[in-house]
């Protein structure tokens, strides 16, 4: 019998990740196998990003590098997903792009499913239809969560339980492609939950453009007095063989108190919080629609720092947004340096299409001073985090081994604060999803090196 192959190409965040796994193994049901080349595939999708132009351009290169391969094989499928489609935009992509068969929004590839089971008349194509109608039921089964591939060595699993965001900040262009905020039912959540870690996940990141919003749209949480997400978090924790639960990403103006006090309460859940600031000068937030001041971010950090000492923190920094003065950068230079955080993702601002920001304000910050300014946070961040790096040096840090270099046989895994590690290990074997005490023996503003000391059997 012929085999079938697929290709996934996925830029983005977590959440495209999650949505190509779940493409991947529904996929896999229908009887498809992995190709680590376009060439090779019957079944092509990119799955894109357009939340700043620098991965859209990649989506772009992307299309015309397939063209010839498309036309040369007209029968192959090849198909735009993701938040490049949105949710008004392929009648537009199929003027734009004509040799691409199918536009697929994000976290839906019902079309897909629905072209193949037209085309190949296949009766496990018209239940993956189904399964896309009814994705917020409880019972999920788990080839419809991970492939076949990954499961084998699976030590860390996204779950998104919240979709889309109706924040609106300025700059942003999710709102617009992923659509209002709806969250998952708390069922269903478990439910995935369970089945990820029976397919060998020791540690959960729960997912949402806002995570700290979650349930509020529920009628289940209807006058709930805390956070539902605690709700969540104290059901996961309950999973016998679940070591380790995160989430992301959170909002300063949803964070409250009884979050952090769930973060330092229930062991399971790591002591890491990512909480984006964007800029640190108050009339650049106001002009973002953030909904908070500078002061109200460092109150948060320093809440933070009191109710869980041992968190890191790690935020999102956008430089050049319109009107963005010299000094307006500088106050967030100072206040990165004051508040000595664990990481900054750091960003160019990048005009999106139907964003406030866009259809109202000049983007008058030139493209070399916009990377001027994203050059000294980033170097400002990595002088923080080599001084506070080096207090490692020495001691001995637990990691969740994830996988192991090829290229220099060290595994590599994460600590409870996010601290990427590189390692050593005498012992055969596959480590992956172990729990490891390493001795760390050298430090960097990026990642860490140690050794599993010799007779070291993991926890």
């Amino acid at each position: 019998m012929e085999r079938k192959r697929y290709y996934i190409w996925t830029v983005g965040c977590q959440m495209n990740v999650v949505d190509s796994q779940r493409l991947a193994a529904g996929l896999e049901r229908l009887g498809y196998e992995r190709s680590e080349h376009a060439e090779e595939a019957e079944i092509i999708v990119l799955n894109s990003c357009v939340v700043r132009q620098q991965p859209e351009d990649k989506v772009i290169g992307r299309l015309h590098q397939l063209r010839p391969l498309k036309e040369a094989h007209p029968d192959r499928v090849l198909a735009l997903m993701g938040c490049m489609v949105g949710q008004r935009e392929a009648e537009k992509l199929r003027r734009r792009f004509p040799w691409v068969d199918l536009f697929l929004p994000p976290s839906d590839p019902a079309d897909l499913w629905e072209f193949l089971a037209q085309r190949d008349d296949l009766d496990e194509a018209e239940a993956l239809i189904a399964d896309a109608e009814a994705r917020h039921r409880a019972l999920t089964p788990l080839d419809a969560l991970i492939p076949s591939w990954q499961r084998d060595h699976l030590a860390t699993a996204y779950l998104p339980i919240v979709l889309g965001c109706s924040h609106a900040c300025t700059y942003c262009i999710i709102p617009y492609r992923r659509g209002v905020e709806r969250s998952r039912p708390l069922a269903t959540i478990v439910a995935e939950a369970e089945r990820l870690v029976e397919a060998g996940a020791r540690e959960i990141t729960l997912l949402g453009q806002i995570v700290d919003r979650y349930g509020y749209d529920l009628p289940a949480f209807e006058g709930y007095a805390g956070t539902p997400l605690v709700a969540v978090l104290e059901r996961l924790h309950e999973i016998e063989g679940l070591e380790r639960l995160r989430f992301l990403t959170s909002h300063p103006n949803w964070m409250r108190d009884d979050l952090l006090d769930a973060v330092a309460a229930l062991p399971k859940v790591c002591e890491h919080i990512e909480v984006p600031i964007q800029a640190g000068d108050d009339e650049v937030l106001a002009r973002m629609r953030r909904g908070y001041t500078v002061d109200d971010y460092r109150r948060l950090v320093g809440r933070i720092r009191e109710r869980i000492p041992q968190a890191s923190i790690a935020t999102d920094i956008i430089v050049g947004f319109p009107g963005e003065t010299e000094e307006q950068f500088r106050h967030t230079y100072d206040l990165l340096a004051e508040l000595r955080l664990d990481k900054a993702h750091i960003a160019r601002y990048s005009p999106r299409p139907k964003t406030v920001a866009t259809r109202t304000m000049e983007d008058d910050v030139p493209p070399e001073e916009k990377e001027r300014r994203r050059r000294l946070l980033d170097q400002l961040q990595a002088r923080i985090l080599r001084e506070k790096n080096a207090a490692c040096l020495g001691q001995a840090v637990e990691v969740l081994v994830e996988g192991k270099q090829m290229r220099t046989g060290r595994w590599f895994g994460r600590t409870r604060r996010n601290r990427l590690v590189y390692f050593h290990s005498e012992r055969t074997g596959d480590l992956t999803g172990q729990l490891v005490e390493v001795h760390i023996t050298w430090t960097g503003p990026w990642s860490l090196v140690g050794e599993e000391p010799v007779g070291e059997e993991g926890a």
